[in-house]
């Protein structure tokens, strides 16, 4: 049974959001048709009649995301397809994954027949990704002696929402700070300053560019005020990468 999959994010007014999960939507697609072109050739399946890899988004957007799911789910029934996958590009199993998504599909699948949506895991879930943050340690490890990271994630005061971020940074040798929740970017800073750390490196355990990176760098500089002696590096966003989207396409197909 051929799928059709729709990345969902929680979406934004920032534009730059939309255009990478358009960019990361692209990455995926390419990935299928990859694979629909080897099925094809070997008399499996037929070619696709319509989009198959789709974007939605939990807020932020004139319907809600059970509609979003629904519009999208209607026009693969119209032609010919019968399952749909929900990818959660979300990196921690906050109260958006564990509740709020869940529910929305839940609403979608009763709004349409003859049609499967089936929830995937959310992209935090992967152990992939921490391969991608130990790339991005290891690059920064050329900085200098006295080397100290602070992965930087937005935060949920969901219980056990930190479990999964926390048991990463462990792996891999760094200390955790939240946007919105303690311990905050400052106080992990002044941790690793009075641990003699002369080079920190912060890790912004995001998806995408937008608001919250920008007030990150923001406080960056504020950070190399306070603490002139000490080198700072404010490392980017996962983004929108080949990379990533072999994550989402592992997930998708397990």
């Amino acid at each position: 049974m051929l799928s059709a999959y729709l990345l969902v994010s929680h979406g934004s007014r920032d534009p730059r959001q939309e255009i990478a999960m358009q960019q990361l939507a692209k990455l995926v697609n390419n990935k299928l048709e990859s694979n629909l072109q080897r099925s094809i050739i070997g008399g499996v399946v037929s070619p696709p009649k319509c989009e198959l890899v789709g974007t939605a988004y939990l807020e932020l957007k004139p319907e809600p995301l059970h509609e979003q799911i629904k519009r999208f789910a209607e026009m693969l029934k119209a032609n010919g397809y019968h399952r749909l996958k929900i990818l959660p590009l979300f990196l921690l199993a906050g109260v958006h994954v564990m509740e709020d998504i869940p529910g929305e599909v839940a609403l979608a699948q009763q709004a349409v027949e003859d049609i499967i949506i089936e929830l995937q895991p959310y992209l935090g879930s992967h152990a992939g990704v921490e391969k991608l943050l130990a790339k991005q340690i290891a690059k920064s490890s050329e900085n200098g002696y006295n080397q100290g990271w602070i992965l930087l994630t937005h935060g949920s005061r969901r219980p056990g929402s930190k479990k999964q971020v926390e048991a990463m940074a462990a792996n891999l040798g760094v200390l955790t700070a939240y946007w919105s929740v303690a311990p905050s970017l400052e106080s992990r800073v002044k941790q690793l300053v009075s641990a003699d750390c002369k080079n920190i490196t912060i890790l912004p355990y995001f998806l995408f560019a937008g608001g919250i990176t920008d007030a990150i760098a923001r406080s960056e500089l504020q950070l190399k005020l306070q603490f002139p002696a000490v080198r700072f590096q404010l490392a980017e966003p996962l983004g929108a990468s080949a990379e990533l989207a072999d994550l989402i396409w592992d997930l998708i197909n397990k």
